[in-house]
């Protein structure tokens, strides 16, 4: 891969918007909801780490796969329909009760409670065919395509995604010390970020000690992603962000700022970035996770 981050995650969106297209053929009146949720302009993070993971990791496709690159895209899809379902829900009004996303109304402002419950549910099975219909296309074993479905499906499950989540509603106007907020900001966020590069690892059918470095590269990435987060929430422009700011105060959220001070946040996110690139520096094909790291670290929405 030669393509800069914008070309990529051009190509990331043109795969959304055919996959799209062709799977909820007949869906019904969900398909109307689930395509303005997931076709919102959104940075596309967790495919991006898991491209340039596989990057990272000497990925080729294989003798006899066609339109590799696609093939490839659409695997990176299933953490991306995840992530998209945990905003869903993320913002209904029992959950963070937000009535802005990605620059314009949440989907349960748009489509109502119901719907946006359906929709949230329906693109879970929805990321597994992704990850299951890109690993065919790339003619992956079975028992590597099992496990890019099971790296995923832990990453957003209980133990992860889901049970950070709840964590995160338990500690609200609560006083939490640190460890809580890293076991919040572990499971809520940097699991399924770190799911997206160990699959790339995986997907590439790396070595293991390669896999194993592009994990914890995840997991350091998905904290500092998350405590940059809470850094923007408290001094960013809603209209940059694409979504109110100043909600993690008005709800009493266990944020970085609010456990360790703003200064302290901000040592903590570089910290982690440094831990980050540290665990991926013996990779050669690692410019583009490097890439991605800065961005991480240096957006501003």
């Amino acid at each position: 891969m030669t393509r800069g981050l914008s070309e990529m995650r051009a190509a990331i969106d043109a795969e959304l918007e055919g996959w799209l297209s062709e799977t909820l053929r007949g869906a019904g009146p969900i398909a109307e909801s689930i395509r303005y949720a997931v076709l919102a302009k959104g940075k596309r993070i967790r495919p991006l780490l898991f491209l340039g993971s596989w990057e990272a990791a000497g990925g080729v496709a294989g003798p006899g796969v066609r339109n590799g690159a696609c093939a490839l895209h659409r695997v990176a899809l299933g953490p991306e329909l995840v992530h998209t379902y945990s905003l869903i829900h993320d913002d209904l009004p029992c959950m963070d009760d937000d009535d802005l996303r990605r620059g314009r109304p949440t989907v349960h402002v748009r489509y109502g409670e119901r719907a946006a419950v359906m929709t949230g549910a329906a693109l879970l099975p929805l990321a597994i065919r992704a990850v299951v219909g890109g690993a065919a296309d790339l003619k992956l074993p079975d028992r590597v395509a099992s496990r890019l479905v099971g790296v995923l499906t832990a990453a957003a499950g209980s133990d992860g995604m889901v049970g950070g989540q709840l964590l995160d509603l338990l500690a609200e106007k609560e006083s939490v010390g640190f460890n809580t907020l890293a076991r919040i900001h572990l499971g809520k966020t940097a699991r399924l970020i770190a799911a997206c590069c160990t699959m790339g690892g995986v997907a590439a059918r790396a070595p293991e000690q390669t896999v194993g470095r592009l994990t914890r590269f995840g997991i350091a990435i998905g904290l500092a992603f998350q405590t940059v987060d809470d850094i923007l929430d408290v001094t960013g422009f809603s209209t940059r962000m694409g979504k109110i700011g100043g909600r993690d105060e008005a709800l009493g959220k266990a944020t970085a700022p609010s456990v360790l001070g703003l200064d302290e946040a901000r040592a903590r996110a570089e910290e982690l970035g440094r831990e980050a690139l540290g665990e991926v520096s013996p990779l050669a094909g690692a410019d583009r996770l490097r890439e991605i790291g800065r961005l991480v670290l240096e957006r501003d929405r």
